[in-house]
């Protein structure tokens, strides 16, 4: 996994499988569920999983009280677009090119001046190429495979190409910034693959959605890697209805409603 990939709770509701079972209990109680003995928060969990979630029952509102908010740091726009499909309950609020971009135009002023064949692997030392990747995200070296065209082979030969690529777009965009034009303009020129960080809030549902759509095998990479961050988080905030989701759906794509 790419090291700039990252991913910090901001905030998370506490207890959350307790106020699932309030809200599961109001349903069925005659005065207030809040008056009512709530079970302790592991007690809770296994209510939940036995008359909320075994048997595929399909009783899922109750999982939307509890939310769950992240941080993720440091991946590439293609994941955010992957990510934000299936968004059923699911908040993004992510980092605008139309307002920053100074690091992009830092990076272009530094290479203005040795200017690049991009058709040529780079030979810049290892830290110039760290503050390329700092970035840009392209993925490591190795084989992949393609619905269309079957398998393929990214060489370093090809990966240092395209480092110089990306390179190029930041010199572009600092040439942008130099003629006053803005931020969102200049950023029309940059690679697709930037790294952007994103706040991501969740209820336990939609998380659940979220995890279901990305962690199949056939998912792009980045978004798996990206679901791998999330898991231990989910694991230590819910984890009755983790341990039940990793036995029933991981990895299933199994949509939830």
């Amino acid at each position: 996994m790419d090291k700039h990939f990252r991913v910090e709770v901001i905030s998370r509701t506490p207890n959350p499988q307790q106020l699932i079972w309030l809200s599961a209990h109001q349903c069925v109680c005659e005065g207030p569920a809040i008056d009512d003995p709530c079970p302790p928060e592991d007690k809770a969990g296994e209510y939940v999983v036995k008359h909320l979630l075994a048997g595929n029952r399909g009783h899922y509102s109750p999982l939307e009280a509890p939310q769950i908010s992240f941080n993720v740091i440091g991946l590439n726009h293609r994941t955010m677009q992957q990510i934000t499909r299936h968004r059923i309950g699911v908040h993004f609020s992510v980092q605008s090119l139309r307002y920053t971009g100074d690091r992009f135009a830092a990076l272009g002023e530094k290479f203005q001046d040795g200017y690049f064949n991009v058709l040529k692997p780079c030979t810049w030392d290892d830290e110039t190429v760290q503050e390329v990747e700092n970035l840009y995200y392209l993925r490591p070296v190795g084989k992949y495979t393609d619905r269309d065209t079957g398998a393929y082979e990214y060489t370093k030969a090809d990966r240092d190409i395209d480092l110089s690529r990306c390179a190029q777009t930041a010199v572009w965009y600092f040439e942008g910034r130099q003629k006053n034009k803005s931020h969102e303009h200049c950023a029309g020129l940059l690679a697709m693959d930037v790294r952007q960080h994103w706040v991501m809030s969740a209820n336990v549902r939609s998380l659940m959605h979220a995890l279901d759509a990305r962690t199949p095998s056939n998912a792009q990479l980045e978004a798996q890697w990206l679901c791998e961050l999330i898991w231990p988080h989910f694991q230590e905030w819910a984890p009755s209805i983790a341990s039940w989701y990793e036995k029933n759906r991981l990895g299933k794509a199994r949509l939830a409603p």
